[in-house]
């Protein structure tokens, strides 16, 4: 029987964000903005709300917008390890890749096709854990599961649940060595890793401790050390390029938001104000703030300074290793989101306002 729903009450379907290719909008560069790169020497990368993509090549004086990002999602990250190649991860699972500094993207992965991923690495431990634990491994007399049964039992219902609840966990934050080794991470302990560019992915959830499955809120690498931050003072270590990953104990039980590296170790920051920096000794310090704001945003400039930005506006400058962080008399009229230093010397900051060129005492 045809429906008795009259035409003009009908609910209109929504549209599919992954399908709706981002908008080209009048008032772009006034969008709310989560994350900002540099693309080689010249550009300046921006991303946010509804896939829209800024481009900078005057450093942040002006901006424009990409010519084609495949989704209309938010976009939460950005990473460019050269002027033309760069990823930028988002709501959804997405992850997208550019090969030309930013004007255009490519769909490289979706929520679906992560969770996938992450099934079948833990059906793969889970069998891996079942062939090893034969009744040769049990004690005599003893059927009882072994920590690592449990433990893998769970990582196979968790990601069966990953695979029935669809694409919605977002990647948070990436970050790659080199044009074909990276690694993605995010909601609810999501991590992946990619070895050619991002082709293909993987799973790494079963590599990093963290059982709780606690959000990744940032990750930072170098040529072999792989740093993660994220819920209830969660800092997780690789020393072997992301072969094997082992948690760092720290004082902070709160959320860290991100990782910069500091006079000899990382600095982790995040809610509250908290600030806290791990020394040569592989102990933590707390850093003394002039406010209790969460802290959103950092940058190691080329002279060495440190600059901390929270999520009212205010920034905090490390002039030397050992001095402390003042405020600064420069405020942004808004929360900051993201920031780099820009080719001459001064800060680009993403915001929920669009992006902001702080020069000379000024704000833009």
């Amino acid at each position: 029987m045809a429906s008795l729903v009259p035409l003009a009450l009908r609910p209109t379907p929504l549209p599919d964000l992954l399908q709706l290719p981002a908008v080209q909008h009048p008032n772009a560069a006034q969008s709310v903005q989560l994350a900002i790169a540099r693309a080689g020497d010249k550009r300046l990368v921006s991303v946010g709300e509804r896939g829209i993509v800024l481009l900078s090549d005057d450093d942040g004086r002006t901006w424009k917008q990409a010519a084609s990002v495949p989704v209309s999602v938010a976009l939460t990250n950005v990473f460019f390890v050269s002027d033309k190649i760069g990823w930028a991860t988002g709501h959804s699972g997405v992850i997208l890749r550019s090969d030309d500094g930013g004007d255009t993207w490519r769909l490289q992965l979706t929520g679906s096709q992560a969770a996938t991923l992450v099934l079948e690495e833990a059906r793969a431990r889970m069998q891996g854990t079942t062939e090893a634990a034969g009744e040769d491994a049990l004690p005599e007399g003893s059927t009882s599961p072994t920590p690592a049964d449990v433990e893998a039992s769970r990582a196979l219902s968790n990601a069966e649940r990953l695979v029935e609840e669809g694409p919605d966990k977002p990647f948070l934050a990436l970050a790659f060595v080199d044009e074909k080794h990276g690694w993605v991470v995010g909601a609810y302990g999501l991590a992946l890793e990619t070895r050619d560019g991002g082709m293909h992915w993987r799973s790494i959830v079963g590599r990093i401790p963290n059982p709780g499955g606690r959000h990744l809120y940032a990750i930072r690498s170098g040529a072999a050390d792989v740093l993660l931050v994220g819920e209830q003072g969660l800092v997780i270590r690789s020393d072997d390029g992301g072969e094997s990953f082992s948690a760092v104990d720290t004082p902070y039980e709160g959320t860290f938001f991100g990782v910069v590296q500091g006079v000899s170790g990382p600095l982790a920051y995040g809610l509250r104000g908290n600030a806290w920096e791990q020394d040569g000794e592989g102990d933590w310090h707390q850093i003394q703030l002039p406010r209790q704001i969460s802290l959103t945003a950092a940058v190691r400039k080329a002279d060495g300074h440190l600059v901390l930005a929270d999520e009212a506006g205010n920034l905090y400058t490390r002039a030397s290793p050992t001095g402390a962080f003042l405020a600064s008399a420069l405020q942004a009229p808004t929360g900051l989101t993201g920031i780099v230093e820009s080719r001459d010397g001064e800060l680009v900051a993403t915001s929920t306002r669009g992006p902001l060129r702080l020069a000379n005492g000024v704000v833009k």
